[in-house]
């Protein structure tokens, strides 16, 4: 399993514009990609739930490379919880009810666009993390803490 690049986050942004998928990067790797420095091992997608919408995200994974399996299209189309996937170009975790958020809706009301990427507000990214309560997230959790501190204090 290889770390979380770059270059995948601009194959989903891309591949997700020309379907236009509504998602936001969050976890580990929206942090990343606001400048946290830290590496992760997979992309962390929050997704709004919706069939037109989970339509479009099979689309854009099978364009990307990624061989879903028709149980699998079908629980993104549903817009199941949480989906894992480990066999395609890279990992990827799909989720479209994080611990701590509320809503979708919520969330892209808060959220940041760096580089045309459209990622979760830290403030997001830690709730999500307190929530799921996990022990590598209550670890992480002082240092995204001071990111999302120096991060506010640069936006100035």
């Amino acid at each position: 399993m290889a770390a979380f690049e770059y270059r995948q986050a601009l194959e989903i942004r891309d591949a997700f514009a020309r379907r236009s998928v509504r998602y936001l990067f969050i976890g580990k790797s929206g942090a990343i990609l606001l400048g946290y420095p830290d590496t992760t091992q997979d992309a962390d997608l929050f997704l709004e739930k919706s069939p037109p919408n989970g339509r479009a995200v099979v689309a854009a994974l099978r364009d990307l490379g990624f061989p879903l399996t028709d149980a699998e299209a079908a629980e993104i189309e549903g817009g199941k919880d949480f989906v894992q996937i480990r066999t395609g170009p890279f990992d990827l975790d799909l989720v479209f009810a994080p611990d701590g958020i509320e809503r979708f809706d919520n969330a892209w009301a808060r959220h940041v666009d760096v580089e045309g990427f459209p990622v979760c507000h830290p403030d997001d990214i830690i709730a999500s993390k307190a929530a799921a309560n996990r022990v590598k997230d209550r670890e992480s959790l002082p240092r995204l803490r001071a990111f999302r501190d120096y991060w506010v204090a640069a936006q100035r």
